[in-house]
């Protein structure tokens, strides 16, 4: 199955005019960015390349820790939010299935909760494959489809299932089966679960009343070790050898 790119366009182009792309608390988004610095070995001065930046939130973080950083969407609007926002980032306007850099090129990868966008993210793991350099690292980060909160509200089998604010591609993903994908490019591959990850925004209005009361179990009920699989977030994460 292939991604119907102009749909995706036009869903991100409207979050752009409204400007309700920042779903995430400061808190989630600076967790977020943590994690993908320990598990990606980010270091000062490093490229790296934010597929799927939206309006560069990620990115700016990225480039506040001292790093090298390029944005890529397919979004023209919220990358023109980008640039007004911040100074000092590419951000480029490209398609994550036909990366526009040449073969072992790029040291850093960070893919901005993209998995869960694609039908195929093969396509897309290849292409991390191809350019990151030897030794290269990437790390992913997506709604895990283990969480009960995710799946009730976000998966297309639930019952509870809303479609306000996704695409309909959107869907939380099996860590295993994204772990698979990535190691089947030759990629080395692991999953790290995150908990955590507050939201400021929902697009459904009954999901909103209830986002205190999810966001209050998103900070203690899945912190035992032994939730660590059912956590709302995982980070797939790897090196190229």
């Amino acid at each position: 199955m292939l991604q119907n790119k102009q749909q995706e366009i036009e869903f991100f182009d409207k979050l752009a005019d409204v400007q309700e792309y920042n779903v995430f608390t400061d808190e989630a988004n600076q967790k977020i960015i943590d994690t993908a610095i320990e598990l990606a070995q980010l270091k000062k001065g490093m490229q790296v390349l934010d597929l799927g930046c939206g309006s560069g939130i990620f990115t700016q973080l990225l480039q506040q820790n001292g790093l090298q950083c390029v944005g890529l969407d397919l979004s023209q609007k919220l990358l023109r939010l980008g640039k007004q926002q911040t100074a000092g980032i590419d951000f480029l306007q490209a398609d994550v299935e036909a990366l526009p850099f040449a073969d072992n090129s790029v040291d850093r990868i960070m893919l901005s909760c993209l998995v869960h966008h694609l039908p195929n993210p093969a396509l897309c793991a290849k292409e991390v494959f191809r350019v990151l350099k030897p030794g290269g690292r990437f790390v992913a980060f997506d709604p895990n489809r283990l969480n009960p909160f995710m799946y009730l509200y976000r998966d297309h089998s639930s019952p509870f299932y809303s479609s306000n604010g996704v695409t309909p591609n959107e869907r939380p993903v099996l860590p295993h089966k994204v772990r698979n994908i990535f190691q089947a490019t030759g990629l080395q591959v692991n999953s790290c679960y995150v908990d955590g990850l507050t939201y400021r925004y929902v697009a459904s209005s009954t999901a909103k009343g209830l986002l205190p009361i999810y966001n209050m179990f998103e900070r203690f009920f899945f912190k035992p070790f032994w939730m660590s699989p059912l956590r709302s977030f995982v980070f797939t994460y790897g090196m190229k050898p």
